[in-house]
């Protein structure tokens, strides 16, 4: 009888835990390997954020281009009603305000008690000190009493397959009774894997202290089982071996070279910080280039090298993934200095700020001017023809606009229904500027939404990767959360601002300086955020960046917001020049 199966592919992190890449990724996975079984997996094609990442079938190991970090990835089984099988997801809210799933296998078990409608789950059991609550929907750490707000949300479902599993990505193993094959690659890379196999049971007995039964003092492993395959090597000559799905458990793993040691349920909670550091005899280190740039081995090129070596049956001393450095060192208060050139070290935005109503048919008859000779065009707020009616006739009346009058911009010429123009201006901020549909063109001072905060800036004794010769400005960033105003996608409905402070770098020479000088003007105006849905976490009604891009690491730039970049002072004085604040505003 054939047995479903729900698949979810994991990645090993620097803390030992399986981390579940997303149900889109494991199609994607799934797609690929059912091409090849040996092949490589790019992530960036069907999630952006990893589009630094390969993973490579054959060693099974997630390979990053850009550091050359290695880390082992596994393929692991779950019953089709369990949490993945139906595409629930469950998150908790981590320290700057965005969701983080859990681990599968315990998505599922608070899936299972959400099910059976308890109103509390303990993760003692796990290994884990949290109490999760659902009655409130939070999760509290059973030793600091910290809550933390989790949630739960449908998704895609896992790709669910059936029977045994298609194609191991492995090299034959005596993992089944038949003969092994005797071409002369299988009987290199046999006597390379059972050399190496040696070394890595000795490692598997150091790390868990014994055999894989053995309960340890962080946390119990489950007893991997063997799965015999029901399929000879000696009937696929030089085909990789094919293991069947164990019913024995709730979820199931998958036999890699005749053994699970990338399958255990419950080396997730397994701490490595103590077998990091040591490294048996006899296996190779690949030095990684870090990056002050030290080291003999481009990333790349140690990254291939590593799976290349894995893909042979050697063991290799993977690196751990190097983390964003977001902050400069530990800075007296007395080390802080004013800018040169500018005054003050902060800005507030108050409430009485906020509005600047202006008469909006003053403000069309400011920028626009009538004209008698109409052109055969389309209104392209409206979509007629110039020479007919507007569209907002019957829907917008103003007394002194009628719906035929066309007015010419003063600066970029485009021509549009005046009274378009008005309908335009009443949709949008109502500041008192008017931006050409057409072009862009801001006629006015362009204000935005931003709510109520303060901007702080100074020097500090730092530099940044890239700009060696000079200090750094530093800016802080801090806006709480509040109530929407009408001028906000939801009135009266209260407004989120996670992750402030926000700290942000510019290098102190002259072009950082204009820089800060136009994002104080940018932040007067209330350009810098607004309330909208955020692109990273998917939250609505929050506090979120608008179009003007800031650095926010400070030593590195493996998320793309941090320096070395040599354009993003050029990038971000377009950005500012399009929300009307160019370097035409700044006095000399």
């Amino acid at each position: 009888q054939l047995m479903a199966s729900v698949v979810v592919w994991e990645w090993l992190n620097e803390h030992g835990r399986w981390r579940p890449y997303s149900a889109a990724v494991c199609h994607h996975i799934e797609n690929v390997l059912k091409g090849d079984a040996r092949g490589s997996v790019v992530l960036g094609q069907v999630d952006a954020q990893l589009s630094p990442y390969i993973i490579d079938l054959q060693s099974m190991h997630q390979f990053r281009q850009d550091t050359g970090t290695m880390r082992p990835v596994q393929r692991n089984f779950y019953e089709p009603s369990s949490a993945p099988g139906k595409g629930v997801v469950w998150e908790w809210e981590n320290d700057n305000g965005s969701w983080t799933l859990y681990d599968m296998e315990i998505c599922v078990t608070i899936q299972n008690a959400y099910e059976k409608q308890h109103p509390w789950l303990d993760l003692t059991s796990l290994g884990f000190c949290y109490l999760i609550d659902f009655n409130s929907m939070s999760q509290t750490n059973r030793q600091t009493q910290r809550k933390r707000r989790l949630r739960r949300r449908m998704d895609l479902a896992y790709p669910l397959i059936m029977g045994s599993i298609p194609k191991s990505q492995s090299w034959p193993v005596g993992a089944s009774s038949g003969q092994p094959c005797s071409c002369q690659q299988c009987i290199l890379v046999n006597s390379t894997r059972a050399a190496s196999n040696a070394i890595l049971a000795s490692q598997r007995r150091k790390l868990y202290g014994g055999t894989a039964g053995n309960s340890g003092a962080t946390g119990t492993i489950a007893k991997a089982e063997q799965v015999q395959s029901p399929l000879s090597p000696a009937n696929f000559p030089c085909s990789p071996v094919m293991p069947s799905l164990s019913s024995g458990h709730g979820h199931h793993a998958l036999t890699i070279n005749g053994q699970n040691n990338l399958n255990r349920p419950g080396t997730q909670r397994i701490s490595m910080g103590t077998t990091r550091g040591t490294i048996p005899a006899g296996v190779p280190a690949l030095p990684v280039k870090n990056l002050t740039g030290s080291g003999p081995v481009h990333p790349a090129l140690a990254g291939m090298t590593g799976i290349l070596m894995c893909a042979a049956g050697l063991p290799v001393c993977l690196t751990r993934a190097p983390k964003p450095i977001l902050h400069p060192p530990p800075i007296n208060k007395s080390d802080m200095k004013p800018v040169p050139g500018i005054n003050g070290m902060r800005r507030k935005t108050k409430k009485k700020h906020l509005k600047r109503g202006k008469n909006p048919e003053d403000v069309v008859r400011r920028y626009a001017e009538k004209i008698k000779v109409i052109p055969d065009e389309d209104c392209t707020i409206c979509m007629e023809r110039l020479v007919m009616s507007s569209g907002y006739e019957g829907v917008l009346q103003h007394k002194g606009i009628k719906p035929e009058l066309v007015g010419r911009l003063g600066k970029c010429g485009h021509m549009y229904h005046l009274l378009c123009l008005l309908a335009m201006y009443n949709n949008g901020n109502k500041d008192g500027s008017l931006q050409c549909p057409t072009c862009k063109t801001i006629y006015g001072e362009k204000t935005g939404t931003q709510p109520p905060g303060k901007m702080e800036y100074h020097v500090i004794p730092h530099s940044l990767p890239g700009h060696p010769d000079c200090k750094t400005i530093r800016i802080v960033y801090d806006i709480p959360a509040g109530i929407q105003t009408n001028e906000h996608p939801n009135s009266g409905k209260k407004f989120s601002a996670r992750g402030f402070p926000r700290h942000c770098y510019l290098p102190d020479n002259e072009k950082g300086r204009r820089v800060l000088k136009l994002l104080i003007m940018a932040w007067d105006r209330r350009l810098i955020f607004t309330i909208g849905t955020s692109s990273t976490t998917g939250e609505s009604d929050t506090v979120v960046w608008n179009e003007i891009h800031h650095k926010t690491e400070f030593g590195s730039n493996l998320t793309g917001h941090g320096y070395p970049d040599p354009n993003y002072l050029d990038n971000v004085l377009a950005e500012l020049s399009a929300q009307g604040v160019g370097e035409d505003n700044l006095k000399d």
